[in-house]
C-alpha cells in the first residue's frame, strides 16, 4: 500500500499552501495596512523557548524574590497564560503529550522513563537495556523499550513539514520513544534556521537545561545571584539554612535561565527574524524539589506560558482560561491555518480552529523512574482533586536521583527520624488518602485536604465524577502492569520493524512506497545522499533533475526500515 503521509486521512481537512496561510494569519492577527507592508518578510516563523522544571515563580507572575527581565520583556510584548499545566509533572511522558498532542496515559506513554531517549539517535545507535533496576507493580522486571502509537499517530512537526516549514530541535526529545529522523529538518543538537532553504518559514525550539533538577547540585559552585535569605519557603518545607539554599540556588538558575533567553532574543533580533516570529516559552512542567517535580496537583503541573506575537497583537495581555502542554501543537497548526487533525486530545487556544476554552486539567503519576505508584488529578483553575489509586505506599518515596538535591536528602532523612512537623511532615505521609482537595485560593501550597469537609462536598463529587469519566474515556492504561503494556507493543520483546521502501519512477515522477501502516518516509537525492539530513515524503517527486534517491521509512516505536535506492 501507498504511504504517502495522508494529513487529510483522518478528518479529511484541506491543508493550505504556504502563501494562503500567510494572508491568513495578517488578516486574522495584524492590520492589514500595517503588516502587508512588511511581507518582503515571508511568513511567519514559530519559535519555542523550552525550559525544564519550572513553575510559574517568575518575575512576571509575581515573584518579588526573583529578576527575570528578558522573561519579563516577552510578558510585556505578548500575553501571560495563568492557568497553564502539563499533563505529567516529570518531563518524557509531558514531551510525549506534547509532541503527538495526546494524552500518555490514553497511549500507555505514562511511566518514567522507557529508555535512552533524551536526544535523536539514530536508529543503529539506539541501545535497550534488559534489566534497568525496574519492577512493575506485578512484580515483573522492566526493560528498555519505545512506546508504539497507533498507525495515524504523528509528530505534529511532520504536519508543520508537510506545509514546507524547516523544523529545527536543539535539542532536547525525550518522548518515550526514539525521535523519527521524518519529525524534524534538523536535530542534532545546535541546529539552526540558517540552514532552511532560501524563503522558507522555519519551526525553531530552543531548549534550555539550566533550570532542571540536576542543575541544583551540577551548578551548586556558579555565583548564586538570589541570597538564601530573600526566598519564600513553602509551608509544606521546614525553614532551615539548607532547605533556603537550596531554593536560593533554583532561584538563581532560574535568573541565568532569563539571561541565555536574553542572549537568545538579541540574536533574534540581529538575524533580522524577530519582528516575524510567533514565540512561545514555556516550561515541561512544573518545580523541581519535593512535592513540586513528579507532583500530581498544581505544584507539579502548573507552567508558566506566554506567546509573543509580532506587531504587539495581545501586548501586555493576561489570559487566565485552562491550557494544557499537549495543546501548544495543534495551536500552532491552527496559528498557521492548518487543521489539526481530530485524533488528538490537544486543543487550539489560538488561530483559525480555537476550540472553547477547556473547563478542566487532568494529570497523571505513575512509575517514576524504580518506584511505582498511581495518582490521577483534575484541577479546574481554583480546586485541585487528586485520587491515589495505591494508598498505601508513602507520598515521598526514596529517589536516588533525586536525593543528590542535599536539602531533598536532609528532609528525608529528618522525616525517617521523626523530627519534621506540621505542614513539612503533610507530604512525608506513610500512607496517602485515597482523596484529596485542595482550594488554591486559600491554600496555594496543597496542605489542608478538604476531602473530608462537608462544606466543599459538592466540589468534591464533581471532580470525582469529571475525573472517573475522563478515565473511562482515555481507557487509562494506568491500571494495566507495565510488562503488559509493553508485550501489546513488542510481542514477545520483539519491537516490530518497519517495511523497506520500494521506489517506482514513471510519468517522470518518483513514488516512495511502504507497506507498513502509518509508516513515514524520508528520502535523500543526489549530492545529499549519505548526509544527516532527510526530506519528508508527502507526494510524488518531480524526477527532473535528479539522478539518484535513497528513501527510508520509519515508524512511531518500530525499527526503521533499511535504506534503498534506485
Amino acid at each position: 500500500m501507498k504511504v504517502i503521509i495522508q494529513l487529510n486521512t483522518i478528518n479529511n481537512m484541506k491543508m493550505n499552501k504556504l502563501k494562503s496561510n500567510f494572508i491568513f494569519i495578517l488578516f486574522l492577527f495584524f492590520n492589514m495596512s500595517s503588516y502587508a507592508q512588511k511581507n518582503e518578510h515571508g511568513p511567519l516563523n514559530i519559535i519555542w523557548i523550552s525550559c525544564e522544571d519550572m513553575g510559574p515563580i517568575l518575575s512576571s507572575y509575581g515573584n518579588t524574590s526573583i529578576n527575570t527581565p528578558n522573561i519579563d520583556r516577552l510578558a510585556k510584548e505578548g500575553v501571560k497564560y495563568t492557568n497553564a499545566y502539563s499533563t505529567v509533572g516529570v518531563c518524557a511522558p509531558s514531551r510525549f503529550s506534547i509532541i503527538t498532542g495526546m494524552y500518555p496515559v490514553r497511549l500507555g506513554a505514562h511511566n518514567m522513563r522507557t529508555g535512552d531517549h533524551n536526544n535523536f539517535k539514530w536508529p543503529e545507535d539506539v541501545k535497550f537495556r534488559n534489566d534497568k533496576g525496574v519492577i512493575d507493580k506485578a512484580g515483573v522486571n522492566i526493560p528498555d523499550y519505545e512506546v508504539v502509537t497507533p498507525s495515524y499517530v504523528k509528530p505534529f512537526t511532520e504536519f508543520l513539514r508537510a506545509e514546507g516549514y524547516y523544523c529545527v530541535n536543539d535539542d532536547k526529545c525525550d518522548y518515550q520513544f526514539n525521535a523519527p529522523f521524518t519529525a524534524w529538518d534538523d536535530v542534532f543538537g545546535g541546529g539552526s534556521y540558517h540552514n532552511r532553504p532560501k524563503g522558507a518559514p522555519f519551526f525553531y525550539v530552543k531548549n534550555y537545561y539550566t533550570t532542571h533538577e540536576s542543575r541544583i547540585w551540577l551548578r551548586k559552585n556558579k555565583p548564586m545571584t538570589v541570597l538564601p535569605k530573600d526566598v519564600p519557603v513553602p509551608d509544606y518545607f521546614p525553614d532551615l539554612p539548607e532547605v533556603r539554599e537550596g531554593i536560593a540556588r533554583k532561584y538563581s538558575n532560574i535568573e541565568a535561565l532569563d539571561k541565555e533567553v536574553g542572549e537568545l532574543l538579541n540574536k533574534l533580533e540581529l538575524d533580522g527574524v524577530l519582528d516575524n516570529s510567533i514565540i512561545f516559552f514555556w516550561s515541561d512542567h512544573g518545580g523541581n524539589l519535593l512535592r513540586q517535580k513528579r507532583a500530581v496537583g498544581n505544584s507539579g503541573l502548573n507552567v508558566p506560558l506566554i506567546i509573543r506575537y509580532p506587531d504587539g497583537y495581545r501586548k501586555g495581555q493576561t489570559d487566565d482560561r485552562m491550557v494544557s502542554l499537549m495543546d501548544l501543537g495543534p495551536t500552532v497548526m491552527s496559528i498557521l491555518g492548518i487543521e489539526p487533525p481530530i485524533y488528538m486530545d490537544g486543543k487550539p487556544f489560538a488561530g483559525k480552529f480555537e476550540k472553547s476554552p477547556r473547563k478542566y486539567i487532568f494529570g497523571s503519576a505513575d512509575r517514576f523512574d524504580e518506584s511505582t505508584d498511581m495518582q490521577r488529578s483534575v484541577l479546574d483553575g481554583r480546586f485541585v482533586y487528586i485520587k491515589n489509586f495505591m494508598p498505601e505506599l508513602p507520598l515521598i518515596y526514596r529517589n536516588k536521583y533525586r536525593e543528590q538535591i542535599p536539602m531533598n536528602k536532609l528532609l528525608i532523612d529528618l522525616n525517617h527520624n521523626g523530627d519534621l512537623q506540621g505542614d513539612a511532615s503533610y507530604i512525608f505521609m506513610s500512607k496517602k488518602p485515597i482523596e484529596e482537595l485542595y482550594d488554591l485560593s486559600s491554600d496555594p501550597y496543597e496542605v489542608n485536604n478538604l476531602a473530608n469537609n462537608e462544606d466543599f462536598k459538592y466540589k468534591l463529587l464533581e471532580l470525582r465524577k469529571q475525573l472517573g469519566n475522563w478515565q473511562i474515556e482515555v481507557d487509562d492504561k494506568g491500571f494495566l502492569p507495565e510488562s503488559e503494556i509493553i508485550n501489546e507493543f513488542w510481542p514477545n520483546m520483539i519491537q516490530p520493524v518497519t517495511s523497506d521502501v520500494s521506489i517506482n519512477i514513471s510519468n517522470n515522477e518518483i513514488t516512495l512506497n511502504c507497506n507498513t501502516e502509518g509508516a513515514s518516509i524520508g528520502y535523500q537525492t543526489d549530492e545529499d545522499i549519505g548526509t544527516k539530513f532527510w526530506q519528508l515524503y508527502t507526494k510524488p517527486i518531480d524526477i527532473e533533475g535528479i539522478e539518484k534517491i535513497c528513501a527510508r521509512a520509519t515508524r512511531i516505536g518500530y525499527k526503521a526500515s533499511k535504506t534503498t535506492s534506485n
